[in-house]
């Protein structure tokens, strides 16, 4: 089999095979295809697509370029959740451990940031002490043990991928739903998992900016999941605003618990991650329905045990032992925290996330090159919703920064992100707009 020939067929229109598509996979992660030729199929796939068999395979052959994990030595459904990405999207850090409160065992690989979204491993990063990247034998131990283990990618999961998606990162291959696809779930799939939920994101904020791109992407992706052997199923949800009042990633991580503990809970948070949980919960079947599973997820939050079982990860993958009583005091804080008003009073009628996301980043909260350092400290708080009324004494938000001159020109950057009119210029945005099952 040659790969020119491949490239040559897709490049036709033509479908590949099972077998066609394993063979290009093997070279790319032993290095016998070349990166021209990685290029030349990637564009010929853009153009071209696959099919539904086509993606599955794919998805499968990445996943096998490299080890799979195995969870058979615990004794509970294996769920985990993908999102799309955005602004203010911490879901993840209460969503693990209510899910083990109720009974999953939560393996959650998870990112760094990318671009203007925040990741979940730089939130992680904030707390003293916690490994983000242990061996695989704590990994398993602490999921075994306390239910759930947030933690990056580990051992060597989908190499195919890794090296794909870095060729498509500089070939302009990037935005196309087959590959988008197959890069996400041959992840998943390497981590062992028996139930997903994908939380497709669209809007300001958001990688899908209209609901009928998120809509395909997330179609495709429970389509090729389950083709695949995974149950899955996905949410479609709102990105037009920050989805908490936080952006950055101490700030996130201090929402979090304030969200775990119940002292301050953000609504369209609340919403989105009691859906998340409760479609799990029923894919995993704990739960009848998703509507019971959702009920079982505010139990989690609303009795404690959720924090519980997050104050036990925490302190498992080596973060200190009373960091959910003492989060202020172990959380880096920006040196200067000043309100950003509006330039007008009203009530907010828009937000683009991105450019919120874009002013954290410039902060220092995010990443311009992937060497960057991130300062943890930085970022932007109380960001008022769509909405809400600003005027003197409500501010747009609260920038916390390390100098005077980046907290002026973050604010600059959160004005210009707002439109700020009349209550009768508000479009109702629901948190999560629809459900793709198989």
């Amino acid at each position: 089999m040659l790969p020119q020939e491949l490239i040559r067929k897709k490049r036709d229109g033509g479908a590949l095979d099972a077998e066609e598509i394993a063979f290009f996979v093997r070279g790319l992660a032993d290095g016998s295809v070349t990166e021209g030729q990685v290029s030349a199929l990637a564009m010929a796939v853009f153009f071209k697509g696959l099919s539904i068999d086509e993606r599955v395979a794919l998805t499968l052959a990445m996943r096998d370029s490299g080890d799979v994990m195995n969870w058979q030595e615990i004794d509970a459904p294996v769920l985990d959740k993908h999102s799309t990405g955005g602004v203010g999207d911490n879901v993840s850090l209460m969503l693990a451990p209510a899910l083990a409160a109720c009974g999953a065992a939560v393996p959650m690989i998870s990112g760094r940031g990318l671009g203007h979204t925040g990741g979940t491993l730089d939130k992680f990063d904030t707390i003293p002490g916690y490994q983000t990247q242990p061996d695989n034998l704590m990994f398993k131990k602490v999921v075994r043990d306390i239910g759930c283990a947030v933690i990056g990618q580990t051992g060597n999961l989908a190499p195919a991928d890794k090296r794909f998606y870095a060729i498509r990162d500089v070939t302009a291959t990037v935005e196309s739903i087959d590959l988008i696809t197959a890069s996400i779930l041959s992840k998943k799939l390497a981590a062992g998992l028996q139930g997903l939920v994908l939380d497709v994101k669209w809007g300001t904020g958001a990688f899908m900016a209209s609901l009928d791109e998120a809509r395909a992407l997330a179609e495709s992706l429970v389509l090729v999941a389950n083709g695949a052997g995974l149950k899955t199923t996905a949410l479609l949800t709102d990105m037009n605003e920050p989805l908490a009042s936080a952006a950055g990633n101490a700030v996130e991580m201090q929402n979090a618990v304030d969200f775990l503990k119940g002292t301050s809970v953000d609504n369209r948070l609340w919403d989105v991650t009691v859906a998340q949980g409760g479609e799990l919960l029923a894919t995993g079947g704990i739960a009848p329905t998703a509507e019971a599973g959702a009920d079982m997820m505010r139990e989690a939050f609303d009795s404690g045990k959720a924090a519980e079982k997050f104050a036990q990860m925490v302190h498992a993958l080596g973060g200190p032992v009373d960091f959910m009583e003492k989060s202020e005091l172990y959380l880096a804080k920006a040196p200067v925290q000043a309100p950003v008003y509006g330039d007008v009073e009203g009530v907010v009628t828009a937000v683009d996330a991105r450019a919120v996301g874009v002013a954290v980043v410039a902060l220092g909260g995010g990443r311009r090159a992937a060497a960057d350092v991130i300062d943890p400290s930085v970022g932007l708080t109380d960001l008022a919703g769509i909405g809400n009324t600003v005027d003197a004494d409500a501010p747009l938000a609260i920038v916390h920064a390390r100098t005077e001159e980046e907290a002026e020109a973050a604010a600059i950057e959160v004005r210009n992100a707002y439109s700020v009119g009349s209550a009768r210029d508000v479009e109702d945005h629901p948190s999560v707009v629809d459900r793709i099952a198989p």
